[in-house]
């Protein structure tokens, strides 16, 4: 009877302090990063905040943005990128920047056409704030979406 009463105390002491452990875990499931996709889409990010701040080459951010989010959407720091291709959409769409549209080429009107530009600007920054609540970019983002959409 002892030995039986020291196994189940031994099985009640286990089970009280596991519970608690069970109960901290985190039911999400982490997301499983590719180190060379994150390696690559790292570089991209680096060379697209190069073109962004110094250099105001707008173009280039959203070439970069676009073929890193193609390829890898789950990147660990696609808040920044998002950010990125939202403020490179908005300064294109009112031609700032070093890299100027020239909407008599028909490509360029095509992938550079100001409304266009307007609209992907909004989509990046209201998915930016959805997706990201606690950004760091959130007021900036805020101002410029009331910028884009008045009403």
């Amino acid at each position: 009877m002892t030995m039986k009463r020291t196994l189940l105390s031994l099985a009640f002491a286990i089970l009280i302090f596991s519970v608690p452990t069970l109960a901290q875990r985190n039911i999400e499931p982490a997301i499983e990063r590719d180190p060379i996709l994150e390696t690559d889409a790292l570089h991209n990010l680096d060379v697209a905040w190069q073109a962004f701040k110094p250099k105001r080459a707008y173009k280039q951010v959203l070439l970069r943005f676009e073929e890193t989010y193609a390829a890898y959407p789950d990147f660990s720091r696609m808040e920044e990128f998002i950010y990125l291709a939202g403020m490179s959409s908005y300064y294109l769409s009112k031609n700032e920047g070093r890299q100027k549209v020239d909407l008599k080429q028909e490509r360029e009107r095509e992938r550079y056409e100001p409304a266009k530009l307007r609209e992907e600007a909004q989509a990046y920054l209201a998915t930016l704030l959805e997706k990201y609540p606690e950004t760091k970019y959130r007021s900036e983002v805020e101002r410029i979406l009331k910028e884009l959409d008045p009403q």
